[in-house]
């Protein structure tokens, strides 16, 4: 009887085991299939990539697309300006976003309140893009690589993040650092930001993915100067000019022009080039990012 119980339990194992593979297998085929299928586009013949019908290898490979999107003047400035302010955003959002953060954690902080509640309101409440212009230029920041950076220093989201994180630490840490004579600078430096590296990181990536996806900014404030643009509104520029350049030639035969333009195709290798970045430095921040996501889900 024991045994017959344990077949059956052996069995129901098994076959759950099956149905979650299975699952996993449909969902990963459909994660990675739309990626693969846009890279085999992007290394694809514009006159072959009009048939259709590409999967996830190229039928006639070719590097033409790339080399078309490398050509045009000012990317490698753009890329230049992307990474810097990728970096420079991303360091300087961090740490005013965790000194913010670390001090509204503070119990003997009078106005963590009333400071709470200003940062909240912002997430809610916004002026607008008319006075958030008017503001920029009254600034004397229009033209300036300031206006990447200074502008998205502090969101009150990252701030409440970390602060929950620093919540759940015990606070004993910073009364005994106090005891051997720390000051508030020494705890918040070697004692509160190695431990909250989980909500750091997790930070980190949602800041360096939104400046290196950004792109308007540099359309409303440095579209006139060319030694402050950005890849993004390079590659915004390369699309318009294909669309274009597609558009003008309708009345002549297709082939001819996605041979010459290749809009399609250049889309993808576009789509392939501000993408890679952002998944070279995801594994890094993987195992931080999954524990960050999951702050404040279980409570002790």
């Amino acid at each position: 009887m024991l045994n017959n119980k344990l077949a059956a339990a052996s069995w129901s194992d098994r076959i759950f085991d099956l149905v979650v593979y299975v699952a996993i297998t449909v969902v990963t085929i459909a994660t990675l299939y739309p990626f693969l299928n846009v890279l085999a586009i992007s290394f694809n013949d514009s006159t072959d990539s009009i048939k259709g019908g590409i999967t996830v290898f190229p039928r006639v490979f070719t590097f033409k697309n790339y080399e078309t999107i490398f050509a045009y003047s000012g990317l490698m400035t753009g890329l230049k300006i992307s990474v810097l302010r990728t970096v420079i955003g991303t360091i300087l959002g961090l740490v005013s976003a965790s000194m913010l953060a670390f001090t509204l954690s503070r119990v003997d902080f009078q106005a963590r309140k009333l400071v709470s509640t200003f940062l909240a309101l912002t997430m809610y409440v916004s002026g607008g893009l008319i006075p958030f212009y008017i503001l920029i230029k009254n600034l004397h920041m229009m033209g300036t690589f300031s206006v990447y950076v200074l502008p998205g220093l502090v969101s009150a989201f990252n701030v409440f993040v970390i602060r929950s994180f620093i919540d759940g630490l015990p606070y004993a840490l910073q009364e005994s650092a106090k005891l051997d004579g720390a000051n508030d600078f020494t705890i918040y430096w070697r004692v509160i930001l190695p431990l909250t590296k989980p909500a750091l990181a997790t930070i980190a990536l949602f800041l360096a993915v939104g400046q290196w996806n950004a792109w308007f900014d540099t359309y409303l404030y440095n579209g006139s100067k060319d030694g402050l643009t950005t890849l993004q509104f390079e590659l915004m520029k390369v699309i318009q000019s294909t669309t274009t350049n597609a558009d003008n030639f309708r009345g002549r035969n297709m082939t001819e022009v996605m041979a010459q333009i290749s809009p399609e195709s250049v889309k993808m290798a576009i789509t392939i080039v501000v993408t890679v970045p952002i998944l070279v430095i995801y594994p890094f921040l993987q195992r931080y990012f999954v524990k960050g996501m999951t702050l404040g889900s279980v409570k002790s």
